[in-house]
């Protein structure tokens, strides 16, 4: 199950890249802003952002799954795990119907994010400009926690997956996906933003999302 937990979240990041880049993306070419012209040393800046940025979300699966596990320790294990894996097929749906360009409801909830984000957002500024690769990484790291409705609804699966590892497993493959988006350049950028944009490409992997979802919330409805 690990294995196809792992494919799903991988696929989730991969095909909603095109959402990170629009988000992210020039977040990702300011870093290189300032720094050597040279393309290997650019590099090593954008591995480091997009580091700090994946580690972010291997903290947030982990500190969610761990908070899960004990509150369903106190109130009630299964009941718990029950309604969360419910809530968390939920939005796996309408994480599919947003990336097929079927619902674009998850927009609403990214604005749940900006009450945390503005006393984030002031302390990436710390880090400008980036004289070195290595505050690169926290720099990534805080910019992790930008809302977006795509790590939070993987965020809600990974709370359910069972265990704390697990949820960091999930959290790491769906950062994954999202790599080679953001550290595509030049016509390699362009050949792989096509390929994201493709209505067939998106629908494909929507569908799969969705009917993963559905699955999920069969399973834990037969646990009730």
């Amino acid at each position: 199950m690990i294995e196809l937990n792992f494919m799903t979240a991988f696929i989730i990041g991969l095909t909603g890249a095109g959402h990170c880049i629009s988000m992210c993306g020039g977040i990702a070419a300011a870093v290189t802003m300032g720094m050597p012209n040279k393309p290997q040393q650019q590099w090593v800046y954008l591995l480091g952002y997009n580091l700090g940025r994946i580690s972010a979300y291997i903290v947030a699966g982990l500190i969610l799954s761990q908070a899960v596990i004990e509150v369903a320790e106190l109130a009630g294990a299964s009941i718990t795990l029950i309604s969360l894996r419910i809530v968390a097929s939920i939005m796996m749906i309408i994480l599919g119907l947003y990336i097929g360009n079927w619902w674009s409801g998850l927009i609403y909830i990214e604005r749940v994010g900006h009450y945390l984000w503005r006393y984030i957002s002031p302390i990436t500024q710390f880090f400008l400009p980036l004289t070195s690769p290595l505050k690169a990484i926290p720099f990534g790291f805080l910019w992790g926690w930008l809302p977006c409705g795509l790590v939070y609804s993987t965020l809600t699966w990974a709370a359910v997956s069972g265990s704390a590892t697990n949820g960091m497993v999930i959290m790491f493959a769906f950062g994954l996906g999202t790599l080679p988006a953001m550290l595509a350049v030049g016509a390699i950028a362009d050949k792989l933003k096509t390929l994201l944009k493709n209505s067939y490409f998106k629908r494909v992997n929507a569908l799969f999302i969705i009917i993963y979802g559905m699955h999920t919330g069969y399973i834990a409805i037969n646990q009730i």
